[in-house]
């Protein structure tokens, strides 16, 4: 489930506590819990609903400044079920503080030494590292362009860094991304 960037702020405060989302199958559940670009979500409950039952009071706690609004974005899509999802705003990313903790010891740089050699076992050959130097050499580069150069496709890019920024390595921008202190720090520590 995504939120717009404008939405974000508003979660955090309080003010936006219900999203309304079409969906054949719902993206998060009951209890469980939603990473976003400000921290972490909790799902307090998930509810099939109609449109005729959607008031003013739940399009402004849904962030819309009318009903209107909010059916209209729901019209948008025609299929699948109207989901009501009530959330609050839990903690924030804790990837944030990982990311910025660049004091790595040898017990740190071991073991993400290991868990960089699992990624790159799992997908049959080694990508870790030289994303992480094209990274630190192409700041800010489009997913797209880094996908082409290394030629692979972009979806599958991404899902790769999103593990390297999952280890606190790197942090995504407006556009690409940048290697983090913590990213940093490990790529000096490593050889070559």
């Amino acid at each position: 489930m995504l939120f717009r960037a404008a939405l974000l702020d508003r979660i955090k405060a309080g003010e936006v506590t219900l999203a309304f989302r079409r969906w054949r199958r719902p993206t998060v559940k009951a209890g469980g819990r939603l990473r976003t670009a400000i921290g972490e979500l909790t799902i307090d409950t998930l509810d099939t609903c109609t449109a005729d039952v959607i008031s003013e009071a739940d399009a402004r706690a849904a962030g819309f400044a009318t009903r209107a609004g909010l059916l209209a974005e729901l019209d948008a899509r025609q299929e699948g079920d109207i989901y009501r999802i009530a959330f609050r705003f839990n903690r924030g990313d804790p990837r944030i503080a990982l990311r910025e903790s660049a004091d790595l010891s040898a017990g740190d740089i071991a073991a993400l030494t290991q868990r960089l050699d699992r990624f790159d076992r799992g997908s049959g050959g080694a990508w870790t590292r030289p994303v992480l130097h094209h990274i630190a050499l192409h700041e800010g580069q489009p997913a797209a362009d880094i996908a082409s150069a290394f030629g692979v496709e972009k979806a599958a890019l991404k899902q790769n860094i999103r593990k390297l920024k999952e280890l606190g390595l790197t942090e995504s921008l407006e556009t690409g991304y940048r290697l983090s202190p913590r990213g940093k720090a490990l790529l000096g520590a490593l050889p070559g």
